[in-house]
Formats: structure tokens, C-alpha cells, sequence
């Protein structure tokens, strides 16, 4: 089991040579061709025993654009509009591009689906399709999994497929530092990321069209970072999958540097602003981004002299830091994974702990429709779940589309009483069914 320049192959790289000589290659079905699909076909193009199936975008140029940039010939990429067609391309080679969806999810040659739509509703669409045709699912939509991730997990274990969070994204790369700290037995302080963009809550795309066509990304996407709106969006996963949870609303977000970390996202107790441990934060200091982190405190004065004397830190708590995540250059790792080992990244409680609302960027006026996430209207906005329910606050994946129906002031946050989601989009109806089953679970 030779890599490059004859280097064995181990770990994760081993096992999929395995996999692919007894099964052939894991054959993944795109949904999404934007900046994340891009991403994955490229990075799928690269990787001895992945291959992309196929993919479904309305935009079939960008999808074309997309494998010719991976390397692929034009020739390669074939129309499909329907299972036995995709199923026909993929045996002989090519990708096929498709516009339905539905087709995609019912070929018998993909073994996992991955959604890169950045949408709360057709990540929905998606993700339960694929599941009723058998197939796992990596949900790189975290908007969708903090909005109805509970209802999509129960369909996928009904069903006998993996749902997972996708590696790469913070929240799963957070996880795997939480998980190697819990096994060591440290107490977990606290986990996060580090904010990689500058913080301007009221930004709009308008303001950020320049840097973003120099980033080659789509304005509202860049938005998305710049006013917070992602941070809220992958801790509010990050609680829901792990339990920690939002110290304050909104996190406290302090000018944490690398080397000052773990003295100030530690308990009051040990001279930092938490006032308890076991939550989520994230840092707007230096040193960090675009890495994650997780602040631990050894139980053991002998524990404690070995990660000083390791120059881990001064102590008594410790940053363990995971310097980089790769986003969507990871995630083919959790279709992988999901498909070999049955084995998900990330996924979420029965029961959540934190919530991530909708917060007004400008003054809303009755009859207003709000638009996408990281556009005009609205922010993300991370707290405690029951303090949101109690508040009747709007979750943030149901503020596309939804009607203000009286005045809200910038800064004020979206309720059910001043907006009515959009009753026609099937992530509002399923988590409406949420909402009232967890009315039940709480009165009983």
C-alpha cells in the first residue's frame, strides 16, 4: 500500500485503498455546484478512491465550469435526467449533471449524497430524499442541521443510512479536539472558533462586493462571516451536538490572542469571564483563526505540571488548538467515512441546548419579506434554546421568506409574534411538528 514517491499509505488513506480494491470507489452525489461544490469536485478529482458520481445544479455551466477546473474533460460531463441515465454515466466514466434532484437520490451507483446548496430548505429536500433512497447524507448545510438536524437524524436511522456533519467545517474539527481531550479525561472548559473575518454586525453585501469578487466569493456568503451570522450558525451545531452551551446570549466573542486564550475563556473561579464551564465562545483575538479550539483543565496537580512544563501554557487551564480547518476540502472525508464505516462525524442530540434566532440589521416594517441569510434584513444570533423558545423567538433557518408582521427595530430580535415564516416551505412545517413534540417532552 504505496502513496506518492513510496510512502505507505495509513490511517484513513489505508483503509479507503482497502475499500476501493474490494468495492470499488466511494461515488458521491453533489448537490450544489457554488464555491463549496467547486471545492468538493476539485478536491474529489484528487483523491484516489473518491469520485463524483454526480451532480445536480440548475446551473449546469457552473457545474461544467466546476469538473473542467478539477480536470476533467468536457466529454466527461454528461446530461442525465433521470436514475437509469446517471446510473449509465457513472458506469462508463463520466459525471452527470443533472437538474432534478430526485434523480440524483434514486441512482443505485451513489453511495452518499452531500448538499452544498446553502439552503435550509433544499438541504431539507435533499437530504430526505437521499434518505428514503438508501443513501447517506453529508449535511454541509449547518442551517438546516440547526433547524431540523433531530427530525433529518430520526429519518436517517429509520432508514439504516448515516446523517452527518461535515469534517472540515468548524464544528466537526472542534469535535474531534473535544473527543481526544474527553479521553484523556480532561474537564472540557470551554470549545469554539476563532473569527476569522472582521465583525460588522449591521454588514450588508453591498458593502463587501469588492473583497468578495477578489475572494471569489458570492457577496451574501462573505456577508454571512462578516456579520457573525456564521459563528452563531456553527457553535449553535457545535452545542447541539456536544451539550456545551452558550454561556450569554450571543457568546461573549472576547479579543481573546493565542496566548492569552485559555486565561480568558476559563471559569471566574480560575480568573476568566465564564461563569461556569462546559460552553461554547468563540475569539476575536489574534493567533487562532482560522483554527478551532477547546480549553481544557487537567483534574491531576500532576497533569497540570506536565502541560506547563510541555509549554502547553501557564495554566490552570489549557488551549489545545487545531490551527487550521480545511472546509470543504475535508468534507469527501465524512462521505468516506459514512460509507465504509457507517461511522458519522458530527450529529445532533435529541434534545437541543442552544438555538441560533434571527436578529433585525435594519427596521423592518409590516409586510416586509425577508431575504437569504447574509443579505439586508437579518443576523444569526446565538442562545440558549429554552430562553429562546420562552421568547418565542424566530429560528434563524426559518427567516427566509418570512412576512414581518408588525415594526421591528434594528437590533431587536424576529418572533413568531412580529413575523410569520413562510408555511409553504417544508423546513417550517417540520419543525413546527418539532417544536410541538418538544411542547410535549417538556410537559411531561
Amino acid at each position: 500500500m504505496l502513496g506518492a514517491k513510496g510512502i505507505v499509505r495509513s490511517g484513513i488513506a489505508a483503509e479507503l485503498e482497502q475499500w476501493t480494491a474490494a468495492h470499488g470507489p466511494v461515488t458521491i452525489g453533489l448537490a450544489g455546484a457554488g464555491q463549496m461544490g467547486t471545492d468538493l469536485i476539485v478536491q474529489a478529482a484528487l483523491m484516489p478512491g473518491v469520485r463524483i458520481g454526480a451532480v445536480t445544479e440548475l446551473n449546469a455551466q457552473t457545474a461544467i465550469d466546476a469538473a473542467l477546473m478539477a480536470g476533467h474533460r468536457r466529454e466527461d460531463v454528461v446530461s442525465a435526467s433521470s436514475p437509469s441515465q446517471i446510473d449509465r454515466a457513472i458506469e462508463t466514466g463520466h459525471i452527470a449533471l443533472t437538474d432534478d434532484y430526485r434523480a440524483m437520490c434514486a441512482a443505485g451507483n451513489i453511495d452518499v449524497v452531500i448538499d452544498a446548496t446553502g439552503s435550509p430548505n433544499i438541504g431539507t429536500l435533499v437530504s430526505l430524499e437521499a434518505i428514503r433512497n438508501g443513501k447517506h447524507v453529508v449535511l454541509l448545510s449547518v442551517e438546516a442541521d440547526i433547524t431540523i438536524g433531530r427530525f433529518l437524524k430520526q429519518e436517517a436511522r429509520s432508514a439504516g443510512v448515516v446523517l452527518t456533519g461535515a469534517a472540515g467545517d468548524e464544528p466537526a474539527a472542534t469535535i474531534e479536539l473535544i473527543g481526544f481531550a474527553q479521553a484523556l479525561g480532561f474537564e472540557i472548559v470551554c470549545a469554539g472558533k476563532a473569527k476569522n473575518n472582521a465583525f460588522k454586525p449591521d454588514a450588508v453585501p453591498d458593502e463587501f462586493a469588492e473583497e468578495a469578487k477578489a475572494r471569489n466569493m458570492n457577496p451574501r456568503m462573505l456577508v454571512e462571516f462578516v456579520d457573525g451570522s456564521k459563528t452563531m450558525v456553527e457553535m449553535t451545531a457545535l452545542a447541539n451536538a456536544t451539550g456545551l452551551v452558550p454561556d450569554v446570549p450571543g457568546m461573549h466573542g472576547p479579543a481573546a490572542d493565542r496566548e492569552a486564550l485559555a486565561q480568558v475563556l476559563c471559569t471566574r473561579e480560575d480568573g476568566g469571564i465564564l461563569s461556569r464551564a462546559g460552553v461554547v465562545d468563540y475569539t476575536l483575538g489574534k493567533g487562532v483563526a482560522p483554527g478551532v479550539f477547546c480549553i481544557v483543565k487537567p483534574r491531576h496537580p500532576r497533569v497540570l505540571e506536565r502541560m506547563a512544563d510541555l509549554k502547553v501554557g501557564p495554566g490552570p487551564c489549557f488551549a489545545l488548538i487545531r490551527p487550521f480547518h480545511l472546509t470543504s476540502l475535508e468534507v469527501p472525508l465524512s462521505a468516506v467515512r459514512a460509507v465504509m464505516s457507517g461511522r458519522p462525524d458530527m450529529e445532533v442530540l435529541d434534545h437541543p441546548v442552544a438555538e441560533c434566532i434571527a436578529v433585525a440589521k435594519r427596521d423592518l416594517r409590516p409586510g416586509d419579506v425577508l431575504g437569504r441569510i447574509g443579505e439586508y434584513d437579518y443576523r444569526g444570533f446565538c442562545m440558549g434554546w429554552r430562553d429562546a423558545r420562552d421568547g418565542f423567538a424566530l429560528p434563524l433557518g426559518l427567516a427566509e421568506k418570512a412576512r414581518v408582521l408588525k415594526p421591528v427595530r434594528a437590533g431587536e430580535q424576529l418572533t413568531y409574534d412580529n413575523c410569520a415564516p413562510d408555511e409553504a416551505l417544508l423546513v417550517t412545517q417540520i419543525r413546527r411538528r418539532l417544536d410541538q413534540a418538544d411542547a410535549q417532552y417538556l410537559a411531561a
